[in-house]
């Protein structure tokens, strides 16, 4: 069943890149910019259809698509190009794929909660003996709505904040129905053996959970929530990054992913779980494709998008714009940059798949 999960592991993958590409054709579409090609997949040609002015292409590998404008990256004297758009529509087409993206996640994650019969609410459900943490200003029943600064979305929230805090953690907590804020609250890691003489670490503090009920409003709710969090996970991720708590070897690349997706699927009870836990990864993928695509880094969408803002305001206080060619070179190194990090990845992948 391996190869099974590892091709609808490389399906979704390549329908999450074509959806990109779909947001920026349907963008393009409503800003009236001219599209000449929009393709589903990449490769050899497999069938087409001409309009008037657009050729929609169905092509060999299902690893994505491109939207191909006119005059995206080169001057054209069409006044439908995308060069010739003004500005706001420039912007709006250029978001277009993120969005899209974004879009998709929360349709996912809807799909995912619609069956579920209730969400799972974070709550202090009291203190384990000998931690020192009985008076440490919670009581059974408080509601978790904020750890260490960070809002609770969801359950996993709570631990995860908490692994992160310090031995004073500033809590905000609801109590009979009224926000309450308890901060610099002392709750040390400790260490403790267990009979088998295994060390742990805890804060001696349980979090158990009480259940909101499976309303429509609950479950749009939750679902917004889940996206958002999603959202926040990448840029966690991104700082650890910057700050060096990660390495390159902890990233991982298109095959990094299909593999994680692979293994998800293969370890999952039944089939059921199985196509659970790839749409949960599916929509994760779905929202960290949004916000990495909006970063303002050279050849994505987001690098280009401040090029579009930084000209407009040059324009606005000295009448001048960065001259094309040069946002053009800068693209390049960040393309060429972005393509040796790929490279780069995909190795240490390949390396994790055989324990090098």
């Amino acid at each position: 069943m391996t190869i099974v999960y590892i091709l609808a592991a490389i399906l979704i993958f390549g329908v999450l890149i074509a959806v990109h590409e779909l947001g920026h054709f349907l963008a393009a579409k409503l800003c009236g910019v001219r599209v000449n090609e929009f393709s589903i997949g990449m490769g050899p040609l497999i069938w087409h259809k001409e309009t008037e002015e657009t050729q929609y292409s169905l092509r060999l590998l299902p690893i994505g698509g491109f939207c191909a404008m006119e005059g995206e990256d080169e001057k054209s004297s069409n006044p439908r190009a995308f060069g010739n758009a003004a500005a706001w529509k420039q912007l709006v087409v250029l978001a277009g794929g993120a969005a899209m993206n974004f879009l998709t996640g929360l349709l996912i994650l809807l799909i995912l909660y619609a069956p579920v019969q209730g969400f799972r609410i974070p709550v202090y459900s009291g203190a384990e003996p000998g931690y020192g943490a009985e008076d440490c200003g919670l009581q059974p029943g408080d509601r978790f709505l904020s750890v260490d600064g960070h809002r609770v979305l969801v359950y996993g929230n709570v631990p995860l904040y908490l692994s992160r805090a310090g031995d004073r953690v500033d809590l905000v907590v609801e109590r009979n129905g009224e926000k309450l804020r308890l901060d610099g609250v002392y709750l040390p890691y400790q260490t403790r053996v267990d009979e088998n003489g295994n060390k742990t670490q805890r804060r001696g503090i349980n979090i158990g959970w009480e259940v909101d009920p499976p309303t429509v409003g609950n479950k749009l709710h939750y679902t917004w929530n889940t996206a958002v969090d999603y959202v926040r996970t990448v840029w966690l991720s991104l700082g650890e990054l910057v700050r060096g708590a990660v390495g390159l070897r902890d990233l991982s690349g298109p095959v990094g992913i299909v593999n994680t997706m692979s293994q998800v699927g293969s370890q999952s009870p039944t089939a059921a779980d199985a196509a659970r836990s790839l749409l949960d990864l599916a929509a994760l993928i779905a929202v960290n494709l949004a916000v990495m695509n909006l970063l303002p880094l050279p050849a994505l969408d987001g690098g280009r998008i401040f090029f579009l803002l930084l000209n407009g305001v040059l324009f606005a206080l000295f009448r001048k714009k960065i001259p094309a060619k040069y946002e053009g070179y800068v693209h390049m190194i960040g393309m060429a940059g972005l393509l040796a990090l790929s490279l780069v990845v995909t190795f240490s992948d390949i390396g994790k798949l055989f324990g090098i």
